[in-house]
C-alpha cells in the first residue's frame, strides 16, 4: 500500500472571502439534514458544509450570511451565527 504524501495538505475555500488556506485553519459550518446551521469543530457533522477562514472581514455579520447563504443555499439572520475566535494549539 501506498504512503501517503507528507507534503500533502488539505486545502479549502472561504465562502466569504474564496481565498483558499489550509483546512485546519478555517472554522466549518454545516447545515444539517433538517436545514439548521451549526458550526462544526470537528469537521465531521453530517450535512452539507462550507468553510470560512479566520480572517475579521469574513466573520462580519452581514458578509457571513451572504457568503453561508451562496454556499450552503439557506437563508439566515446576519446575527444568527457567531463564530468564536479560534485558538489554535499547534
Amino acid at each position: 500500500m501506498p504512503k501517503r504524501r507528507p507534503d500533502h495538505i488539505p486545502m479549502r475555500t472561504c465562502a466569504v472571502c474564496r481565498t483558499v488556506r489550509a483546512k485546519r485553519s478555517m472554522t466549518r459550518v454545516v447545515r444539517g439534514p433538517d436545514g439548521t446551521i451549526a458550526l462544526d469543530p470537528g469537521g465531521r457533522a453530517a450535512g452539507r458544509g462550507t468553510y470560512i477562514c479566520d480572517n475579521a472581514a469574513c466573520r462580519e455579520p452581514a458578509r457571513l450570511a451572504e457568503g453561508i447563504k451562496r454556499a450552503l443555499d439557506v437563508t439566515i439572520v446576519p446575527d444568527a451565527l457567531e463564530l468564536e475566535e479560534k485558538h489554535a494549539a499547534t
